[in-house]
């Protein structure tokens, strides 16, 4: 049946194919000339009226160019040199045959500086997307992808390294358009081992169409850097620094790019030790009676080594048809070690027993993947049709390791408990995209695609019990558990534009059929549903400046593999953490209205409704006659969502850029956790961040950035405030190398703490990281070449954070 279903999409897929790829005959041709006094990589880029590049051409030495195969309509260009825009124009009407533009006059000294100082926003809007231009700040050197999205405007980590955008987690976290397959703290891990110095650009789509896949409450992708120019050029960078301990990442990215070939690849290794100072005061009630209180004070240390790489491919086999190859890898190997004291008070706040948790792990994680992609360009206005398939394998490998010790009051030190684990995971992933785009004349637009995905987790986890001489296996603790998922996807999306406002409506339907196998506990959870996805969006141009933008859609979060797996995952003496398998997926509706002015200047007011919230609690149970915390998943009833956001950069003067963002936001929370009922309980919350940006002459130039986040009631936890303050500056050098120094949190206040409350439970918490951290780094470009369109990356969009 499956084998049938596969098939079927795959021939629906060449009807589609078929259907749009009747060609449109196109006769019209456009030529100009640029009047310079030096041609020598300037390239002419043609835009349609939706920001799309159609075309690129180098000027030839008499500075002249030319278009064709055009077809009739509107268009505008941009003139470029060095990556660096010099000439933006008016947009004009192709409607003869031919069109000879007016000569465009450049002055070249102007050029120069105009050339040198081009930098791109920290912050930009871009075609429904927030874009911040990671490269561009002095605060991301020598740091991770986790500590970049830490201080990105509008993103907030939990102490459980859950990531939240706006106030609304559960997000959609991909690489390169590619899901990451791995959740919380996992998660945190793979994005600390990969440096920062690889990012280009991070993408915030708060409310995508319904093309996108529909998983997540938003989704952000983290791009990385893939060269553009013709020739060979690359880029090496190292950077070392400390905080409470050492710090050091490496990149080296290499491209070679012809008229037809584009080859790239990219290494990153990067070793970084990580501390977390994690205070817990647990105190349990019966009827609002103090019962007994674990404190606990906690400490670990975590050595991190990763290694990252990537080599492709792109072929232009003709006008017509790019085919792309690329492989990847990482690796990553962290060794956590940890200490944890917990002191018991009973009722009468007197010593009962003290428990000593000592603990180390190392944890491989290993994947590897290959894409292959083609695609077919039907004509020269943007029809298109485009293939992805992947094929992504994780293997996940954990030795851990436990000594207990309980001591009672007056009592002698007794024999520790021993308990030593053997975690063996993998996780293999199967993607067929397809995507097809027609333009019609009068300004219609078609899109259509498939995508089919299968999922296969499977992993092993065996204790053992080392307390005695003769090692007994822990049946309690040692666990199988197999996930399967398979996902099929269909969507449309049909848009029209008029002369000042833009129309955009889609359906998605996506299938999905998920079983859970708990093999040790012989437990089978299978779930089949078909839900439909549906989104829309107009935009009006109010003037060549003003533009608006509204926009909904509908999405759905998935579980993850080990939100649903029973078993209890064993923390410490007092705390473990389990995964529930009634856990249903939740679904949200978003509504969202834009102002901007120049692509600079934004507002957004948005809504959002989620059902069966999926929230990550610490809740109190007794087990055994023991109070015991535990970690889980619960749907809570609602969640809603009322947001302001504002964008506004300003130049203070000539030499000083300031960017500013405020994110203004209501959550409101309904459910029943822990026998402890809720109703729309939340709070109103202010979340400011401003970087500041000073040219100082001679090639230098200093950041100062700092962000507030005031406090905020998530459900039943309620989290302090939190500020923190970095400091940066750089210099170039004319044999394009760069030095660059930052110092992150210099106050070393950006940690969370908060409170905890059900009705017979309430915890004090405080997680304080290394934050504080100095880095020195230093990059060095070799090569040139002229700066070309970006060649797009794979399509396993819709699949994989969800595993463990």
């Amino acid at each position: 049946m499956k084998k049938n279903i596969f098939l079927l999409l795959i021939i629906f897929m060449f009807q589609i194919a078929r259907l749009v790829g009747q060609p449109q005959t196109v006769h019209y041709v456009l030529s100009g000339k640029v009047l310079t006094s030096n041609s020598t990589d300037l390239e002419v880029n043609l835009f349609n009226l939706e920001s799309k590049l159609l075309k690129t051409e180098l000027v030839n030495t008499s500075g002249e160019f030319k278009f064709d195969g055009l077809a009739s309509g509107s268009y505008y260009l941009k003139i470029s040199r060095n990556r660096a825009d010099i000439y933006n124009s008016q947009v004009f009407q192709v409607r003869d045959q031919s069109l000879l533009l007016p000569t465009i006059m450049i002055n070249d000294k102007i050029l120069e500086t105009v050339v040198v100082n081009k930098v791109r926003p920290y912050i930009e809007r871009q075609e429904g997307k927030i874009i911040l231009n990671v490269e561009n700040s002095l605060q991301n050197i020598g740091g991770s992808a986790f500590e970049v999205l830490e201080k990105a405007p509008g993103v907030n980590v939990d102490a459980n390294d859950n990531i939240s955008l706006r106030g609304k987690g559960n997000l959609l976290i991909q690489i390169d358009g590619k899901n990451t397959p791995l959740t919380a703290d996992a998660l945190a891990d793979y994005l600390r081992g990969i440096p920062a110095s690889s990012i280009e650009k991070i993408e915030f789509i708060t409310n995508p169409s319904s093309k996108y896949d529909a998983a997540g409450t938003a989704i952000i992708n983290i791009k990385l850097k893939k060269g553009t120019k013709k020739g060979t050029n690359g880029t090496l960078t190292t950077a070392i620094g400390t905080g409470r301990y050492i710090k050091n990442s490496n990149s080296l990215h290499i491209n070679h790019r012809s008229n037809h070939v584009n080859l790239f690849a990219n290494y990153n290794f990067a070793y970084r030790e990580m501390s977390n100072d994690l205070i817990l005061n647990r105190n349990f009630y019966n009827q609002e009676n103090f019962v007994k209180a674990y404190l606990q004070d906690n400490f670990i240390k975590t050595g991190s080594h990763n290694h990252s790489g990537k080599l492709g491919l792109d072929y232009n086999l003709n006008d017509k048809n790019l085919f792309g190859i690329s492989v990847g890898f990482n690796s990553n190997i962290m060794t956590p070690n940890s200490n944890s004291k917990t002191t018991i008070l009973n009722s009468e706040s007197v010593l009962t027993k003290e428990i000593e948790t000592q603990s180390n792990a190392k944890n491989r994680w290993r994947n590897g993947s290959i894409n292959l992609n083609h695609k077919y360009s039907i004509d020269s206005i943007g029809s298109e049709v485009s293939t992805d398939l992947d094929f992504i394998h994780y293997f996940n490998k954990s030795d851990q390791n436990f000594n207990t010790q309980t001591t009672l009051p007056g009592q002698t030190m007794p024999a520790p408990y021993l308990l030593q684990g053997d975690i063996d995971g993998g996780l293999n992933i199967f993607s067929l995209k397809s995507d097809a785009i027609k333009v019609f004349k009068q300004h219609w637009k078609f899109e259509t695609g498939i995508k089919t995905s299968f999922v296969k987790s499977d992993n092993d986890m065996v204790f053992y019990d080392y307390s005695t001489d003769n090692p007994q296996l822990d049946v309690n603790k040692s666990n199988h558990y197999i996930y399967k998922e398979y996902i099929h996807a269909v969507y449309g999306n049909l848009s029209k534009k008029w002369k000042n406002m833009k129309a955009v409506v889609g359906l998605r339907a996506e299938h999905s059929n998920v079983t859970g196998t708990q093999v040790t506990m012989n437990l089978v959870n299978k779930r089949i549903y078909t839900q439909l996805f549906p989104s829309a969006s107009i935009t009006f141009d109010l003037s060549s400046e003003n533009n608006l933008e509204v926009n909904f859609s509908r999405r759905i979060s998935r579980p993850s593999y080990i939100q649903l797996n029973p078993f209890k995952f064993y923390i410490n003496a007092t705390t473990y953490k389990t995964g529930n398998p009634d856990l249903n997926a939740q679904t949200s509706l978003n509504y969202e209205l834009t102002y901007s002015l120049k692509s600079k200047y934004l507002a957004t007011i948005s809504y959002s409704k989620t059902s069966d919230n999926i929230t990550s609690v610490v809740k109190p149970i007794v087990e055994d006659g023991e109070n015991i915390s535990v970690q889980t998943d619960e749907n809570l009833r609602s969640a809603s969502y009322y947001g302001l956001y504002l964008v506004a950069p300003f130049k203070v003067l000539t030499w000083w850029d300031l960017n500013t963002n405020l994110n203004l936001y209501y959550g409101s929370y309904t459910g029943n956790i822990s026998e402890t009922q809720i109703n729309n309980k939340g709070n109103f919350n202010i979340d400011i961040n401003t970087v500041n940006n000073f040219r100082l002459g001679n090639n230098y130039s200093a950041e100062l950035a700092a962000n507030y986040k005031s406090a905020e009631v998530y459900a039943f936890v309620r989290i302090s405030p939190l500020w923190s303050v970095n400091i940066g500056a750089q210099k170039k050098f004319r044999n394009n190398s760069t030095l660059k120094v930052s110092f992150t949190d210099i106050f070393w206040t950006n940690y969370y703490k908060g409170l905890t409350v059900y009705n017979n439970y309430r915890e004090n918490f405080s997680s304080k990281r290394d934050t504080k951290v100095v880095m020195l780094s230093y990059s060095y470009s070799f090569g040139g070449g002229k700066s070309i369109q970006n060649r797009k990356t794979g399509g396993a969009e819709d699949l994989k954070r969800r595993a463990e």
